[in-house]
């Protein structure tokens, strides 16, 4: 099962904490599949909502294809994700409780044939919670320099 990366969301990973991760289907037009497969995708300020029984991808941007005609897409339409019933249940509790979302990871090919978006369930950092995190990750960084000198 290769996993082709075509876009990731560094700066989720920055603003929030990751408490559970979802892989989600991703229902595409044909001319926003091939945008996808190009790489013209854009995840930052992406999030997911949930609309009764279904799961709603918003302010996720894909270029319209260059060799589309009139039946390009509109590049920050709302994209209907493919969960399994039992997850979508599952979030609905969950995104219930006080500052919980929904926020896509990145989005990959799987196999080279299904777009697929890495879905997060993230609570969101303050300001020092950013802080502690950087530190966090500058001595991982001092400690593994230090390594590769011994």
């Amino acid at each position: 099962m290769a996993k082709n990366v075509v876009a990731r969301n560094k700066k989720a990973r920055h603003d929030y904490f990751i408490i559970e991760t979802y892989e989600a289907g991703i229902q595409l037009t044909g001319t926003e599949i091939k945008s996808v497969r190009a790489g013209k995708v854009n995840l930052k300020d992406g999030y997911a909502r949930i609309n009764g029984s279904e799961v709603w991808l918003y302010n996720v941007h894909i270029s319209p294809y260059e060799k589309g005609t009139y039946y390009n897409h509109d590049p920050l339409r709302p994209r209907k994700l493919l969960l399994r019933s039992e997850e979508i249940k599952r979030l609905i509790g969950k995104t219930k409780e006080k500052g919980l979302t929904l926020v896509p990871l990145e989005m990959y090919l799987k196999d080279n044939k299904w777009a697929k978006i890495e879905l997060a369930l993230v609570k969101g950092k303050t300001k020092h919670d950013k802080r502690e995190s950087i530190a966090e990750r500058d001595a991982r960084r001092a400690m593994e320099k230090a390594l590769k000198r011994h």
